[in-house]
């Protein structure tokens, strides 16, 4: 049985897998992977698609099978114990101080082109952010649902305009050529690539919300990994047709530069917007995702039970307070460390890569068949992921063992049993 309300339909479930793979990408990492590996960048995309349908498949596979709000840590859990579970929960969240303030950042950064702002400024537009996403977050999961999927069909009809646009002022764009395949320059393109496809695990927390996750959940997983590839890759060819790209300056600004080249300098804070929206559709779907894990975990007695509590629309409320506040305090930081957003990025990458590891291994022990050798597939890749990563993924690899090590020692957490949902 559900302990969750069971509000979202496949619709809803794609408008949120979509924002959340799209969000803080979509018109910054086009043109970073363009700026690294020119053309070549167009096959990159498809190969990274290829490879991520794999851990696509076992998600799908264990959220449709296992839905519960625990996501990712808890199919760990039914797989390897509940010291892991634990482990692997806290890695989770881990990821909050580095990576929730980086994307943070990008969000703000759209605001560049509507308004001067210094650094002080751009910290109350992401505080503010996390307000508004916590009033989002007090109603039921459903409200979450349609504001995803509006941002996803904006994101979308952008990307499609611009190929319109394209076409009537006579601008080429590229399509993938024999002759630009660059096998060089693909691995430092797949490695920035990836922050894109970063999201999947968050979108099993929601499996538990589902009406009919027998039904949707698996569909839902799969629309939108397929969707927001192909409008990684739309965008990627619109951004070397129109060849914004080749700095850092050029690359995050991407979007608008494109815009301001379609249409003039004032449509470009149309595109800021929705740049903006794409990065808020994105932060939230993880703030509501940790949430719930936290949730989870209050709920079985692995955290203080006050977390547990729901408000009148049955959504975790305690838990995403927690969150927010913390998110708040870690954004803070970051801010008054003046912390650059490459660097909590590649920090934050190692944590999901190494969740998404013990994921995949919990994949080929809990599911049959084919899809037994589906996991074995995505269990490879994220170990080769995780290698590509360099001294970054020992931040990851020392929070594992650090809390493998507190929960065995019984001063971390308290000791229970994994209950099955």
């Amino acid at each position: 049985m559900s302990r969750l309300s069971k509000e979202l339909s496949l619709l809803q479930g794609v408008g949120l897998l979509t924002t959340s793979l799209l969000g803080t990408g979509i018109f910054i990492v086009p043109a970073v992977a363009a700026t690294l590996a020119g053309r070549a960048s167009l096959w990159a995309w498809l190969l990274l698609i290829l490879l991520v349908l794999p851990i696509a498949f076992t998600f799908a596979q264990l959220g449709k099978r296992f839905p519960h709000a625990g996501g990712a840590p808890s199919l760990i859990g039914r797989a390897f114990g509940g010291r892991m579970e634990r482990s692997s929960a806290f890695l989770f969240l881990a990821a909050i101080p580095v990576g929730l303030p980086a994307a943070l950042k990008m969000a703000s950064g759209f605001w560049h082109a509507l308004l001067t702002l210094d650094v002080t400024q751009e910290l109350l537009i992401q505080l503010a952010t996390l307000g508004l996403i916590y009033l989002l977050g007090q109603r039921p999961a459903r409200a979450s649902g349609r504001v995803q999927t509006i941002i996803a069909l904006v994101i979308i009809a952008t990307v499609a305009t611009i190929w319109w646009g394209a076409g009537s002022s006579g601008v080429q764009l590229p399509v993938p050529n024999l002759n630009d395949l660059n096998w060089n320059a693909m691995p430092a393109a797949l490695a920035v690539m990836f922050w894109c496809f970063v999201g999947i695990e968050a979108f099993t927390h929601m499996g538990e919300e589902f009406r009919n996750p027998q039904r949707d959940f698996l569909p839902a997983l799969l629309i939108g990994v397929l969707l927001a590839g192909l409008v990684y890759w739309s965008f990627s060819a619109a951004v070397l047709g129109f060849g914004v790209y080749g700095d850092e300056r050029t690359d995050v600004s991407s979007l608008p530069l494109l815009i301001g080249q379609l249409w003039g300098e004032r449509i470009s804070g149309v595109a800021a917007l929705v740049g903006y929206l794409a990065c808020f559709a994105s932060i939230n779907i993880y703030l509501q995702g940790f949430a719930r894990l936290v949730w989870s975990l209050a709920d079985e007695g692995k955290l203080p039970q006050p977390l547990a509590a729901r408000n009148a629309h049955g959504v975790p409320a305690r838990a995403l307070t927690l969150v927010i506040v913390a998110c708040a305090l870690f954004t803070i930081l970051a801010w008054w460390q003046s912390i650059p957003i490459a660097e909590l990025i590649q920090y934050a990458n190692g944590n999901f890569v190494l969740v998404y590891l013990f994921s995949m291994a919990a994949g080929w022990v809990l599911l049959p068949g084919l899809w037994r050798w589906t996991a074995a597939v995505g269990t490879l890749l994220c170990a080769l992921t995780l290698l590509t990563l360099g001294l970054q993924m020992f931040y990851a690899l020392g929070l594992l063992i650090l809390f493998l090590l507190l929960g065995r020692l019984g001063r971390f957490l308290p000791r229970g049993e994994l209950r099955q949902s």
